[in-house]
């Protein structure tokens, strides 16, 4: 099969509202729902715009659709049910169309996103009625109509060499982490986050008005994408961090991730820095602190003071301090073991689509 080039088709402009149902989402901020298993959705820019899960059947939005952020102009694809975040204004709406499947509807979120929602800002919300005089450009068949197929084929190809590529990547990881964790037993001991941690500081105020676009994350109190809450271009007054564990002191209290790159910290967030832990001490050590998920909550946060008491349960060596190695070896196996279950499922991908 020769390789489809979005050049070698023709294409056609479109009204949105000619192409898809238009309609807003249903639903009530999330303060009102309780924690549950259905995906809630709001005016995120990452993760599918998937915010938290919320115990609800009454708000549900069928899934098979589009969700289109006129705030953000962010464009995702839920192939699952959903409930959304639904306000006058600045409600997220929804698409829907007969001939959407998973592939086609991704590369119509790419299309939308570089036509009629390029413009959506704070200062010029891109609603319902904007939203339906928006303009698509798509590629065609022989009767001018949206070439649905040749979209569904585009998007299985890109996903392919894609796979292909992360493939190759995690088969050279693999064969870094082809050993096995010496067989230690080892016993654990509490101690104090200062006994740990050089440096605990917390990071820096910084309203959503006054981030500037850019390409550095900027790390707050949400418990997805790795705490990612927008990228920013901020270079004064902000806090940055790099090669340490975040943890969200508010928020969703007690989410923990491991940061290799450089960001800017929120002032929800507390930066945990030591000079003895890599990459796999800190993911073995966020494990653990996870587990401040349980002692905190939305109404009690980890504050300065809290914080200088808390305690880690960690291994130790036979002099009793923590032991490094034995927390390291121990995550590169875990690694392994994961790497080994992806390859799988993406061999199989590959070689089936």
């Amino acid at each position: 099969m020769s390789k489809l080039r979005l050049g070698d088709i023709e294409w056609g402009i479109f009204k949105i509202r000619n192409i898809f149902m238009i309609e807003k989402v249903i639903g009530r901020p999330i303060e009102n729902y309780s924690i549950g298993n259905t995906p809630y959705i709001s005016n995120a820019s990452t993760n599918n715009a998937v915010v938290s899960f919320v115990d609800d059947i009454n708000s549900v939005s069928k899934g098979n659709t589009i969700s289109v952020d006129p705030i953000k102009g962010s464009c995702f694809y839920h192939e699952y049910d959903f409930i959304g975040r639904g306000f006058s204004g600045a409600s997220v709406n929804l698409l829907r169309s007969d001939k959407l499947n998973k592939y086609n509807a991704v590369f119509c979120c790419s299309a939308i996103q570089k036509t009629s929602m390029a413009k959506a800002s704070y200062g010029y919300l891109f609603n319902s009625d904007r939203l339906k005089n928006g303009t698509i450009m798509l590629p065609i068949d022989s009767k001018g109509n949206p070439n649905w197929q040749f979209m569904e084929d585009y998007v299985k190809q890109e996903m392919r060499e894609q796979a292909k590529k992360i493939v190759k990547y995690y088969e050279n990881k693999l064969l870094k982490l082809a050993f096995e964790v010496l067989d230690l037993e080892v016993e654990w001991k509490e101690f104090f986050f200062t006994d740990i941690f050089k440096e605990i500081k917390r990071g820096k105020r910084l309203t959503k008005g006054n981030q500037i676009d850019g390409d550095t994350p900027y790390v707050s109190s949400t418990g997805f994408n790795n705490g990612v809450d927008n990228f920013i271009g901020n270079e004064k007054g902000v806090r940055r961090y790099n090669n340490n564990l975040s943890l969200a002191n508010s928020g969703t209290v007690g989410s923990c991730f491991y940061h290799n790159y450089e960001y800017v910290a929120s002032d929800h967030i507390t930066a945990l820095t030591t000079e003895y832990a890599n990459e796999y001490v800190y993911k073995f050590m966020s494990t653990i602190i996870k587990r401040l998920e349980e002692k905190y909550s939305f109404n009690r946060e980890i504050n300065d003071k809290r914080i200088s008491r808390e305690k880690i349960f960690l291994p130790i060596d036979k002099n009793g301090n923590p032991h490094w190695e034995y927390m390291s070896n121990f995550m590169k196996k875990l690694e392994k073991e994961s790497i080994e279950k992806v390859l799988e499922y993406i061999y199989i991908y590959i070689y089936i689509y």
